[in-house]
């Protein structure tokens, strides 16, 4: 009735404790160390069984987690430039400043004054335009 050979274990590494982390911690589009960025656009043009799990999901997540103080996040598009390459305005917008020194070489200095020890090598993050279409016919609830 029982068999005395061992049951087989599945192929592969054991199951993650952490799958969502897991997989946030790999490289993908809209995700960094401390932020996951759905585009509300492509959200919205999921096809429908997507939406109707996205919106069971998210209702979910703001049950177990609406009574904690919310700040308002601000998304901006970013890419990443080389220091170098930047102009005036795009430093200043992003906490730089070049400036020419004593020996007549362009110097750059970070928010906090410090000068910048490699800014060829140095690459940061400016605004840019979204490359994600928006979804026409107007947004609902501008906040």
């Amino acid at each position: 009735m029982f068999t005395p050979d061992p049951i087989p274990r599945p192929n592969g590494p054991p199951a993650s404790s952490t799958p969502l982390g897991d997989y946030l911690s790999e490289q993908h589009h809209g995700v960094d160390q401390a932020y996951a960025v759905l585009p509300r656009s492509l959200a919205e043009s999921m096809p429908l069984p997507w939406q109707r799990h996205m919106r069971d999901l998210l209702a979910e997540f703001h049950q177990a987690f609406g009574h904690l103080k919310w700040p308002v996040y601000r998304v901006v598009p970013t890419r990443y430039e080389r220091l170098v390459d930047l102009d005036e305005d795009q430093l200043t917008e992003i906490g730089y400043t070049m400036e020419v020194d004593d020996t007549g070489e362009l110097e750059y200095r970070s928010r906090d004054g410090m000068p910048v020890e490699d800014p060829e090598q140095q690459r940061v993050l400016v605004p840019c335009l979204d490359p994600i279409p928006r979804r026409h016919g107007g947004s609902r609830g501008a906040s």
